[in-house]
């Protein structure tokens, strides 16, 4: 009989979680973008989600998929933090091309632009957290497995022209950003344009980085304002947590 109980509970919230997942996407603006978007043949298998509440403000640029086609493969809003309430105040801008290599999830309340004429690029597993504000005037590259940790900006641009008083000289206004393979950024981080970051960096909270940090080599913690090296032979235990972080961010198929 406790068998017999502990099946149908098992089956019960089963089924109460798949409600809750239907439930938790926004389904208008999901259907409506992959179809706007992407070809029919594509667009059918909803590779793309939206969760929750969303502002499109542009829709005139381009997305692409360069991996196999999997439902829910790129998540706008998902929730996969310990914050579990939204303020309903996410944002797409996508005026120029945005190319996803895999799996990819944002997190809640984002700011996600893409200017025209600007390249942005995410590798498979390629994250940003909760309110995590991503601005591309120029070209921004994430690696695979590369994340970026809540409340961070990646911004490549300064938005408005800076000269030197005595020369008259203006100084660039957009800098790529490159950020490597196997990255992992805390919470609370700038980068800026002209950031290029090894594979096996991890970043820590509250740093500003501006500049190119691949002479440092792999397997380094980095850190500071602006951030500087801390650490050597330092590194994430990815190869640990690889398969968990993809039951735990992946829709079922």
């Amino acid at each position: 009989m406790i068998k017999i109980l502990k099946i149908i509970y098992f089956n019960l919230r089963l089924m109460v979680n798949r409600i809750r997942f239907f439930f938790s996407i926004n389904w208008i603006k999901t259907l409506y973008f992959n179809f706007k978007m992407f070809p029919f043949k594509i667009a059918k298998q909803l590779p793309v989600y939206f969760y929750g509440k969303v502002k499109f403000s542009n829709l005139k640029g381009k997305i692409s998929i360069e991996a196999p086609i999997k439902r829910g493969m790129i998540g706008f809003g998902q929730k996969f933090e310990r914050m579990s309430v939204s303020k309903g105040i996410s944002e797409l801008f996508l005026a120029g091309e945005l190319v996803f290599k895999g799996h990819a999830h944002i997190g809640k309340d984002f700011f996600f632009c893409v200017d025209k004429d600007a390249y942005c690029e995410f590798g498979f597993m390629g994250c940003l957290g909760s309110d995590v504000k991503l601005v591309c005037s120029k070209e921004i590259i994430l690696g695979n497995w590369a994340g970026i940790g809540y409340e961070s900006q990646i911004i490549d641009t300064n938005s408005h022209p800076m000269m030197n008083t005595e020369t008259g000289e203006y100084y660039p206004m957009k800098n790529k950003i490159k950020i490597g393979n196997h990255n992992s950024f805390s919470n609370r981080i700038s980068i800026m344009g002209n950031t290029k970051t090894p594979d096996h960096c991890v970043v820590a909270s509250n740093s500003i980085c501006n500049k190119d940090y691949t002479s440092l080599g792999s397997y380094i913690l980095i850190g500071g304002q602006p951030a500087k090296l801390i650490k050597n032979n330092y590194a994430r235990d990815w190869e640990s947590e690889k398969e968990r972080l993809k039951k735990h961010k992946r829709v079922k198929e």
